[in-house]
C-alpha cells in the first residue's frame, strides 16, 4: 500500500529522505527563485491581457500542488509565456482584455486544462504528448515568441496597438508609433540593452573578478531583478509618470480567493478546445524541462504522474484566482541551478511569493510596463530558434513542410490553429510517407551470410528467386502498396519460382496488412510462385499464430534469409551492381511504384 501511495504522492518517496541540509538547500533556491519569480509573474499575467497580481496568484497554490504530486526534484511551476499568450488568445473570444468575464475565463481555462491533465494521468496516457513532433513544437514556439516579442514592443514606444496576429500586430505598431513616448522608449530600450548585455556578459565578467561558476550563474540569471530596482527607483525620483510612462501603480495586497466560477455550459464548453490545447502545449513544455533536468543528475520522471502533477497545479491555479501554469524554463533552470534538492523548494518559493504579494507589492508601485515588457521579450527571444529550421530542412523535407506550415499559421492565423495544424500535417504526412513503404530488391553479399540492396551492393542473387525487404510495418496504409509490389515484379518475371519476404524491420501487421498477405500467397500460389518469409520478429509471428495464414502459406517461415535461400538450393549467378550508379533489375520494369518504393534508389 504504501508503494501504491508513493507513486500517486511522491512527496512520501522523497519526503522519508529529507534532512537538514536538504531543508537548507532548498529554501537558498526559494529565495533565489521568489527575487526571480515577483517580476516574472507580473510580466506574464500582463502578456495574458490579465491584472498583474494574477500571475501572482498562480504561483502560490500551483507551487504546493506540484510538490505534493510532482515527480520532478527541480521543475518550477509557474505562469509561462507560450500559455500566456494562449490564454489571451482563448479568453479574448469571451470577453474583452480587462473585464471581469474576461478575468473569469482565464480562471476556467486553468481549471479545464487541469482537469485533463489529471484524467490523462490517472488513465497512464503521457504517450500522447507524442502526437506533437519536436519540429512542430520548435515552430510553434519560434512563431509563438516572434509574436509575443512583437506583442510587447507597444509597451517599448509607449504607445497603443493590438493585434491577434504578426500581421495586425505590425500593421497597428506601424500606424501609432508617430505618438512614441520618449521617456518611455529610453527606459525600455535602455532596460532591453541592460537585459541583452547581462545574459551575454555578465556570467563572464563576474568570472573574471573570481566569482564561482555557480554564483555567476545564478546572479546572471536573476538580472531582470536589477532592472526591476533600477527602473523603479528612476521612475520614482524624476516622477516620469507624470511625462507619460506607464507604471503598474497599485497591485492588490490580498491573497487568493479560494472558489470556482459559477458554471456556465455554453462558456465551458466554448473553453474545452482551447483548454485542451493549452494542457497538451504545457504538458510538453514541462517534461522537456523536466527530463533535461533529471538527466543531470541521473533522476527519472514519471510522464504519467507528471500529468497528475501538472494536472493538480492548474487545478490549483484555477480555485485560487490564477490561470494556467506549467514548468518554465527559465525558473527551472535558476532553480536547478540554486541547488534545489527536492520539490519542497518549490512549496517555499510559494509562500516567498505570498509574503511578496501582502508586504512587497506597494514596492512595485513606479515598476514602468517597459520593463515588464523587456524582461518578457529577452525572455522569449531565448525561445526562436531559427537554427533549427535550417537543420530540419537539411535533414526531412516533410518535417519542414509540418514546421514551416505551423510557423506560417501561427504567426498569420494564431496560436491555437497554427499548434492543431502542425499536429494534423505532422500525422498526415506520417500517414503519407508510411503508405509508399521502401522495399528493397536485395541478394546475398558474396562470402558471407548477409543480404543487401541491389542497388548499393554486388551481391549473388537467383533467376529463380527473389528476395524483397521491406522496411516498414504492414498497415491499413501500404498494405494494398505491398500487393502492387508484388504483382507488378512476378508479371515482369515468368520464370520466378520462390518469392522471399524478408521482414526484419516489420513491428506489425495488422489486418489490413494480414488480409493482403493472404491475397498475395493466393495470387502467387495461382501463378506457380511459392511464397516465403524470413527474419519475423516474435511479436509479429505471435499474431500470425493466431490466424490461418501459416496454415495457408504455401511456403515455408525462416530464421533467416540465408538459411531459406540455402533451403531453396538454387543456382545463383553475381550481379556487379554499382552503389554510385542507378539500376533497373528486369523485375521492377515496368512499375512506378517500385520506384517510389526505392528499388531504383541508389
Amino acid at each position: 500500500m504504501a508503494f501504491r501511495a508513493s507513486r500517486y504522492f511522491p512527496i512520501l518517496e522523497w519526503g522519508r529522505e529529507y534532512r537538514r541540509e536538504t531543508l537548507v538547500n532548498d529554501l537558498i533556491a526559494a529565495v533565489i527563485v521568489t527575487i526571480m519569480l515577483i517580476p516574472q509573474s507580473l510580466a506574464y499575467a500582463m502578456l495574458a491581457g490579465l491584472p498583474p497580481v494574477v500571475g501572482l496568484y498562480a504561483s502560490i497554490l500551483p507551487l504546493i500542488a506540484y510538490a505534493i504530486f510532482g515527480t520532478s526534484r527541480t521543475l518550477a511551476v509557474g505562469p509561462v509565456a507560450i500559455l500566456s499568450l494562449m490564454t489571451a488568445a482563448a479568453a479574448g473570444k469571451i470577453a474583452a482584455q480587462g473585464s471581469p468575464e474576461y478575468i473569469q475565463a482565464a480562471v476556467i481555462l486553468a481549471l479545464l486544462s487541469g482537469a485533463i491533465l489529471l484524467v490523462l494521468g490517472l488513465l497512464r496516457m503521457g504517450f500522447l504528448a507524442n502526437f506533437l513532433s519536436h519540429p512542430v513544437v520548435s515552430g510553434f514556439i519560434t512563431a509563438s515568441g516572434i509574436i509575443i516579442a512583437a506583442s510587447q514592443l507597444k509597451h517599448i514606444l509607449g504607445i497603443s496597438a493590438g493585434g491577434h496576429n504578426l500581421f495586425e500586430i505590425v500593421v497597428s505598431l506601424w500606424q501609432n508609433i508617430g505618438a512614441t513616448n520618449i521617456p518611455t522608449l529610453i527606459i525600455g530600450g535602455a532596460s532591453l540593452i541592460f537585459l541583452f548585455g547581462a545574459r551575454k556578459y555578465m556570467k563572464p565578467a563576474l568570472k573574471a573578478v573570481g566569482l564561482p561558476e555557480k554564483a555567476a550563474t545564478i546572479i546572471t540569471r536573476t538580472g531582470p531583478v536589477f532592472a526591476v530596482v533600477a527602473s523603479i527607483l528612476a521612475v520614482a525620483l524624476l516622477q516620469l509618470q507624470e511625462d507619460g510612462v506607464k507604471i503598474l501603480r497599485e497591485v492588490p495586497r490580498d491573497l487568493p480567493t479560494i472558489g470556482v466560477p459559477a458554471f456556465d455550459r455554453e462558456i465551458w464548453m466554448q473553453l474545452l478546445g482551447s483548454a485542451a490545447l493549452i494542457a497538451l502545449i504545457g504538458f510538453v513544455e514541462s517534461v522537456s524541462v523536466a527530463q533535461t533536468l533529471a538527466a543531470k543528475r541521473r533522476q527519472r520522471i514519471s510522464p504519467n504522474q507528471e500529468l497528475i502533477g501538472l494536472g493538480a497545479s492548474s487545478l490549483a491555479a484555477g480555485i485560487s484566482s490564477g490561470y494556467p501554469v506549467t514548468g518554465g524554463l527559465a525558473r527551472s533552470a535558476v532553480n536547478f541551478d540554486a541547488g534545489a534538492e527536492t520539490p519542497a523548494a518549490g512549496a517555499f518559493t510559494a509562500i516567498g511569493i505570498a509574503f511578496a504579494t501582502v508586504f512587497l507589492t506597494p514596492y512595485l508601485y513606479y515598476l514602468p510596463q517597459a520593463v515588464l515588457a523587456a524582461t518578457i521579450i529577452v525572455a522569449v527571444l531565448s525561445l526562436v530558434d531559427l537554427k533549427a529550421i535550417r537543420q530540419v530542412w537539411s535533414y526531412s523535407k516533410s518535417d519542414f513542410v509540418a514546421m514551416a506550415a505551423t510557423i506560417l499559421v501561427t504567426l498569420f492565423s494564431g496560436v491555437e490553429l497554427g499548434v492543431t495544424t502542425g499536429v494534423a500535417l505532422s500525422l498526415f504526412l506520417h500517414l503519407y510517407n508510411t503508405s509508399r513503404p521502401h522495399f528493397a530488391l536485395v541478394g546475398q553479399v558474396p562470402g558471407t551470410h548477409h543480404f543487401r540492396n541491389v542497388n548499393r551492393h554486388a551481391v549473388v542473387i537467383s533467376d529463380k528467386a527473389l528476395i524483397i525487404r521491406i522496411d516498414e510495418s504492414l498497415y491499413f496504409a501500404n498494405a494494398r502498396f505491398l500487393e502492387d509490389t508484388v504483382y507488378c515484379v512476378i508479371s515482369n518475371r515468368p520464370d520466378l519460382e520462390h518469392l522471399v519476404l524478408m521482414c526484419p524491420a516489420v513491428n506489425r501487421i495488422d489486418a489490413s496488412g494480414l488480409e493482403s498477405l493472404e491475397a498475395i500467397n493466393e495470387r502467387l500460389r495461382d501463378a506457380s510462385v511459392t511464397l516465403h518469409l524470413s527474419e519475423i520478429k516474435g511479436p509479429v509471428m505471435d499474431r500470425l499464430n493466431r490466424s490461418h495464414f501459416l496454415e495457408e502459406l504455401s511456403g515455408n517461415v525462416y530464421l533467416n534469409t540465408y538459411d531459406a535461400m540455402e533451403d531453396l538450393d538454387l543456382e545463383s549467378v553475381q550481379h556487379a551492381f554499382s552503389r554510385d550508379v542507378k539500376t533497373t533489375d528486369p523485375a521492377a520494369i515496368p512499375c512506378p511504384s517500385l520506384a517510389l518504393a526505392g528499388f531504383e534508389r541508389a
